[in-house]
């Protein structure tokens, strides 16, 4: 049977493909990320998941449009100050945010998998230990049943390192922070790592 699958990037799902594959489903790729930045980062993780497919014998359908102004545009009123006690105890990465870009991303997901006679979708974002597994598929139920088809979970964490083996062993390109701007500025920014230090010394 076939199964639609959002991918988040290529090494995030060489892991979720091997499993779905194992238990007979066969996975179709769906590239659909506008948080993304820049555009740049965007491009390359886009070819990145089309040399994969075609590694790894998998038909893969992509949206050719950037969508960062529309998904700024939906996260613009969550963005916190990043020295409030909110956006320091989040330092695991669930921000206000991220639900609004798992809905985008999962949502699309089930509607493209309802107009293109998929049964069933899944997404390689739970493949990631960074990201709030519960939100997500509360999020991903609640968009199959609004597009009348099925959403297959599965918690493909237990594959983290052999995922990472394999995105090792096919040479693909590996991003070193989530996607979104503020995730990347959150993973180098020097004040955000001295806010965090200085918000947890105080509540120790």
């Amino acid at each position: 049977m076939k199964i639609l699958l959002h991918m988040c990037c290529a090494p995030c799902s060489c892991y979720p493909v091997k499993k779905l594959r194992e238990e007979n489903l066969e996975p179709v790729g769906y590239f659909f990320n506008p948080n993304i930045h820049p555009h740049q980062e965007w491009r390359r993780r886009l070819l990145t998941a089309r040399e994969f497919a075609e590694k790894v014998g998998m038909k893969l359908f992509y949206d050719n449009h950037y969508g960062l102004r529309e998904f700024l545009q939906k996260v613009a009123g969550t963005i916190e100050d990043i020295n409030s006690p909110d956006t320091i105890q989040n330092a695991d990465g669930h921000h206000k945010r991220c639900k609004i870009c798992y809905a985008r991303r999962l949502g699309e997901a089930a509607r493209f998998a309802a107009e293109n006679n998929f049964e069933i979708f899944t997404s390689t974002l739970f493949y990631s230990i960074h990201q709030n597994h519960e939100l997500m598929k509360s999020i991903a139920e609640n968009f199959a049943k609004q597009f009348g088809v099925k959403f297959y979970y599965e918690d493909f964490r237990s594959g983290w390192q052999e995922g990472i083996d394999l995105s090792l062993e096919l040479g693909l390109y590996r991003q070193n922070y989530c996607g979104c701007i503020f995730s990347e500025e959150e993973r180098f920014s020097k004040d955000i790592h001295k806010a965090r230090k200085k918000f947890f010394k105080a509540t120790v």
